[in-house]
């Protein structure tokens, strides 16, 4: 394929080849993309809240974490979340040093054969918000019990028997000693939206057909008994 051949396949895709100013946050998003609406963007945040925390001082740290989203702290909002003591991220929770926290939703191979135009290229389609600011420490034992309440209480969802207040102390308290949370008022709130909006009608219903006929990903349920078979019989 020539060059002439592979910009036209570009174009085709939808991408943006003409060079473009860097972004003041953490994701690149071209215009097509971006989704400022901080509703939408909070309730994909309280939805697909397994998160990654990302941190980079001194070196890159990864954790995935539950997070909970109070939306009235702060005007993009406040995250809350909690992480091993013994995680060497736990020690950036000064207040000072940044974090971002990726919430990912669904995504899917696209496959050229979708479109209406035969001249197409394979391309990728998902949603994923970061959320930017500097984590503090929570590590007073009686708010970091409310955090975990809280937490609990988002992920059991209502009329749920399970009661974390009154498990005794003596086993709550041991294990509130190993972990930390932290607060996170968000200063910067991106949303990258990819999902072949830019498109014309057509191709989005042509999308839109392929994506309820395609192969769904394996559920947790499915991963978690493929793993255990393998461990069976590894044993």
């Amino acid at each position: 394929m020539n060059r002439r051949h592979l910009l036209l396949g570009l174009a085709a895709a939808g991408l943006d080849l003409n060079a473009q100013e860097p972004s003041p946050g953490s994701l690149y998003i071209p215009k097509p993309h971006l989704v400022e609406d901080r509703k939408l963007l909070q309730d994909f945040m309280d939805e697909f809240a397994f998160a990654d925390l990302v941190t980079a001082g001194p070196g890159i740290r990864i954790t995935h974490i539950p997070t909970f989203l109070n939306r009235s702290a702060a005007p993009y909002g406040t995250l809350f979340g909690h992480i091993s003591r013994q995680n060497p991220q736990s020690k950036l929770f000064d207040g000072s040093q940044p974090a971002v926290v990726v919430f990912r939703g669904p995504h899917s191979y696209i496959s050229p054969t979708w479109y209406t135009k035969p001249e197409s290229v394979p391309t990728w389609h998902f949603a994923v918000v970061h959320a930017t600011g500097r984590p503090k420490p929570i590590a007073d034992p009686k708010a970091l019990h409310d955090l975990l309440a809280q937490l609990i209480a988002k992920f059991e969802g209502p009329g749920s028997s399970y009661a974390f207040a009154k498990l005794p102390e003596s086993y709550t308290n041991g294990l509130i000693a190993g972990v930390i949370g932290f607060e996170m008022q968000i200063e910067l709130l991106e949303g990258k939206f990819k999902l072949g909006q830019e498109r014309s009608d057509a191709d989005k219903q042509a999308l839109l057909k392929n994506l309820a006929l395609a192969k769904p990903a394996r559920s947790i349920s499915e991963f978690t008994a493929e793993f255990y078979k393998k461990l069976k019989a590894e044993s």
